[in-house]
């Protein structure tokens, strides 16, 4: 039993499957009470009565007084899980770029905007951000969403370095594939790069809660991750290329 999260006020977006259901239902298990939100509010309902939740339903981005509501007045955990997986080149739409940057990072920006005052009145709060090994490194086929998912890491490294003296934390959930509907639309290039190595949305969870159990930053469920930041930073050119031979095999046999 993790007691940071045991009767926690906590809301999930983005948690009528996949990952973000994972997180509810351990949330739930771990004695939190929790909120269920997804656009689809049937699924979010569904999840919401398995775990003795609550579902609300609606647009992730706008959905911070209503939960809050639900919740009886305070919301102790926000993860910021509903994203979405645009693929495509610097040639995508602008309209798709556009949404894929409010869905990514403003409705992260805009639920924090929310959280914070009451968080930093009371000195205490936790805010979770499922990003993607993507917004470390990136994703070959998918440039609206590794750009997107470095701008939502940067976003979640900017909160814990402001505020975390004052009571807030932060985790940024950084894996690679994972077994959800995500990665079934990721087509050719997440059957190339994510698919051989995909884990389940239960072992991201577990992942989470030993990060908040160690007072993690950056949670990786793929520990194998490290290296791969770690060689990027240390020969940038180096990394590119490995990561160039990749696109290649992606061109030559997606």
């Amino acid at each position: 039993m993790v007691g940071a999260v045991q009767g926690a006020g906590v809301v999930v977006t983005g948690a009528g499957g996949g990952i973000g259901a994972a997180l509810a239902r351990r949330f739930a298990a771990e004695g939190a009470r929790v909120v269920v939100n997804d656009l689809d509010g049937d699924r979010a309902k569904a999840v919401a009565d398995e775990i003795g939740g609550i579902a609300v339903p609606g647009d992730a981005s706008a959905i911070v007084s209503a939960a809050r509501d639900a919740l009886g007045g305070t919301v102790d955990v926000y993860c910021a899980n509903a994203g979405l997986a645009s693929g495509g080149t610097e040639a995508a739409d602008e309209k798709v770029w556009a949404l894929a940057w409010d869905v990514n990072v403003m409705a992260h920006v805009r639920a924090a905007h929310e959280l914070l005052p009451a968080w930093l009145e009371r000195g205490s709060g936790r805010f979770v951000s499922t990003v993607s090994a993507a917004g470390l490194l990136t994703m070959i086929g998918a440039a609206p969403y590794s750009v997107t998912k470095h701008g939502a890491y940067a976003f979640a490294e900017w909160l814990s370095l402001t505020y975390r003296h004052r009571g807030v934390k932060v985790h940024a959930i950084c894996p690679q594939g994972v077994r959800t509907d995500m990665l079934t639309a990721s087509g050719s290039a997440g059957d190339l790069v994510l698919a051989p190595t995909a884990i389940e949305p239960e072992h991201v969870a577990d992942a989470l809660f030993e990060g908040i159990e160690k007072d993690r930053f950056l949670i990786l469920p793929h520990p194998e991750v490290a290296g791969y930041y770690q060689a990027r930073a240390a020969d940038p050119d180096r990394w590119l290329t490995n990561m160039n031979h990749i696109q290649q095999k992606w061109e030559t046999t997606g």
